[in-house]
């Protein structure tokens, strides 16, 4: 029997999303690419979830595509990265926050997913590279538009055009890691962070998300997203309960 290419567990609002293909370091191929966009459109529709955590199986997060099963018939390749460009999009574009937890190494494929989370916990001994370049391509998961996100254009470019490796310090000093922990605690610190987006308020979670994922980043376009964000937070159930705890001096409990 196949193992499922994704494990999926659930510990009350937070799903743990688990690339389960260890023996190839988590390299997927266009099946396992479906099996995970299945498993973030379930978690996005699914009430009870309120915060994701990306992590894989064994010693390495992901080490990106499957080289083997690259194709170099267009119709092939246009449908491997149809799939992957919806990934890309589930993890930028839900409204709940997503959470990577990264041992061993990112590469490729699996920096643009790490990149395209919302916060990316790395062990010491992590290692990332947008490694396209080592086998003659160029960056897709949309790495080209979350790595600049995350570290500004020109050195996300430079990442791209080199594909040298990152140590986890080097990679959380320019801002494409968030925190670095020991090994062995990188599942429970992201799980832990994720809790904490979790209890968060949801719609102020998926305005923020929205904002930030929209194409216009102009400083007027901006403006308008979040004057129309906060418009309807502010008439939200949301910040009923953030101002009632806020007076009462309590914790918040927002509503799903």
């Amino acid at each position: 029997m196949i193992e499922p290419a994704v494990d999926v567990t659930c510990e009350g609002p937070v799903h743990t999303l688990t690339l389960n293909r260890p023996a190839r370091r988590n390299a997927l191929d266009l099946a396992d690419r479906r099996e995970l966009l299945a498993a973030l459109r379930e978690s996005e529709r699914d009430p009870e979830c309120r915060a994701i955590v990306l992590t894989g199986a064994g010693e390495v997060f992901c080490a990106g595509g499957d080289i083997r099963s690259m194709s170099q018939d267009p119709r092939v390749a246009r449908e491997r990265l149809a799939v992957v460009g919806d990934v890309a999009r589930a993890l930028v574009c839900s409204a709940k926050p997503v959470v990577a937890a990264v041992r061993g190494g990112a590469y490729g494929l699996g920096l643009g997913l790490a990149a395209a989370c919302d916060y990316v916990v790395a062990a010491e001994d992590a290692r990332f590279a947008a490694s396209f370049a080592k086998i003659g391509l160029t960056a897709d998961t949309g790495l080209s538009w979350s790595l600049a996100q995350r570290v500004g254009p020109a050195r996300a470019k430079e990442l791209i055009l080199f594909a040298e490796d990152l140590t986890a310090a080097e990679a959380e000093r320019i801002g494409l890691v968030s925190e670095i922990v020991e090994g062995e605690k990188v599942a429970e610190r992201a799980r832990e962070r994720a809790g904490r987006l979790a209890a968060a308020s949801p719609a102020m979670v998926a305005a923020t998300k929205r904002i930030f994922a929209q194409e216009a980043q102009d400083l007027d376009a901006v403006l308008d997203a979040e004057a129309e964000a906060q418009v309807e937070l502010l008439g939200g159930e949301g910040f009923v309960e953030g101002r009632a705890a806020f007076l009462e001096r309590r914790r918040p409990v927002f509503p799903a």
